[in-house]
């Protein structure tokens, strides 16, 4: 292997890291749907929707 597919490998395994870190820590404080806009008053567990009236 040279450098650049190494680099290219570590740069990957970094993101997709993050990215896991990033869900376990949302989890953790209680957000169902990870990344949605609406996650903490989703009609789908729950909450009505902010801009349902």
């Amino acid at each position: 292997m040279n450098l650049a597919t190494i680099l290219a490998v570590l740069a990957l395994a970094l993101i997709v890291t993050l990215a896991i870190v990033y869900i376990v820590r949302e989890k953790k404080r209680g957000v169902k749907c990870v990344g949605c806009p609406y996650a903490d008053s989703c009609e789908k567990h729950g909450a009505p929707h902010p801009k349902a009236k």
